[in-house]
């Protein structure tokens, strides 16, 4: 491919390299150091000009200091007077900051879209958004993707004639419902009342869910918090097997160790949008890649293809 040029922060390399591969074009080098003041300073280490930069960054931990990167790599792309700078954004972690839901609270999903504007990003490819609502905060055009065609394709490899897909709170049913649809499928969702960031409260589950097969889909698990609470009401109604899935696997403070230590959880299921420490991983852990979807998006962008044709649509099967 002609005239492109991808680079990548220091969040997650692996995952840049892996799209490289599968758009069949080098992973052109960056350079970041720090000042003496704790200042970071990123170059780009190939020709930009007039070219389609595609800059690759999650927002992962430590945030900050890889949103910091970003915003860099864009001004540095800008600056060599890139024809067009695309953020490769797998994950939003400001995303949850999407609704003033106390009093003087940031909007920090706005604020964010707002500066990586200002740095110079004129497109964004995300994956899995945490709400809908966060792809109207940036001002320049947004190609959402979602990992559900990769998780279906996983599922289908189990007799799915007693299935019934979870949502934990009412408020990801609608993408449980499609996954549902993709798996020929029942859904169900959790009566959910956040109190804190990480304290939950499942009063019911709202939906058939006694002896059927259970796969909870979220889109992120963190602290998994909200699944622990959530699998206690599911046990209350019987399920006869239980699997987990979501996007972005975090695992924030041993939640993968916990979960994986549920008994009745046959299997944990997430994406590589993030990157999964090595001492996390557990035998019931499967890590499904999106590079492949993600280098296929930015084909498309590049040679100013349809996006939507290709993720929005279910697949057949």
């Amino acid at each position: 491919m002609r005239d492109i040029a991808v680079f990548s922060g220091s969040a997650h390399p692996e995952l840049s390299e892996e799209v490289c591969a599968h758009l069949g074009v080098p992973l052109s080098p960056t350079r970041v150091s720090r000042f003496a003041n704790d200042c970071l300073e990123m170059q780009l280490r190939a020709n930009c000009r007039e070219r389609d930069v595609f800059l690759i960054q999650p927002l992962v931990k430590p945030v900050q200091e890889h949103l910091v990167e970003l915003l860099l790599m864009c001004d540095a792309a800008r600056g060599a007077s890139a024809g067009r700078i695309t953020v490769v954004m797998p994950h939003y972690s400001y995303a949850r900051s999407d609704k003033k839901d106390a009093p003087r609270i940031s909007l920090g999903g706005r604020l964010v879209a707002d500066l990586l504007v200002a740095a110079g990003a004129s497109r964004v490819l995300a994956m899995t958004l945490h709400a809908p609502q966060v792809h109207g905060f940036f001002s320049v055009p947004v190609d959402h993707l979602h990992a559900l065609r990769e998780l279906a394709a996983h599922f289908r490899q189990y007799d799915l004639s007693r299935t019934t897909v979870v949502s934990p709170d009412l408020g990801n049913a609608k993408e449980a419902a499609a996954f549902a649809r993709m798996l020929g499928a029942q859904v169900a969702a959790g009566a959910k009342q956040r109190f804190a960031d990480d304290r939950v409260s499942i009063s019911a589950v709202i939906g058939d869910v006694a002896g059927r097969d259970v796969i909870v889909l979220d889109d992120e698990i963190a602290k998994g918090s909200t699944v622990l609470e959530l699998l206690d009401r599911l046990r209350e109604a019987g399920p006869r097997t239980i699997r987990l899935a979501c996007t972005h696997g975090l695992f924030a403070d041993g939640a993968l160790g916990r979960l994986s230590a549920q008994p009745d959880v046959l299997e944990i299921v997430c994406t590589n949008t993030v990157p999964v420490p090595v001492d996390d991983h557990t035998e019931k852990l499967r890590i499904l890649s999106i590079a492949p979807a993600l280098a296929e998006a930015v084909r498309r962008i590049h040679n100013g293809e349809s996006v939507s044709a290709l993720f929005d649509a279910p697949p057949a099967g």
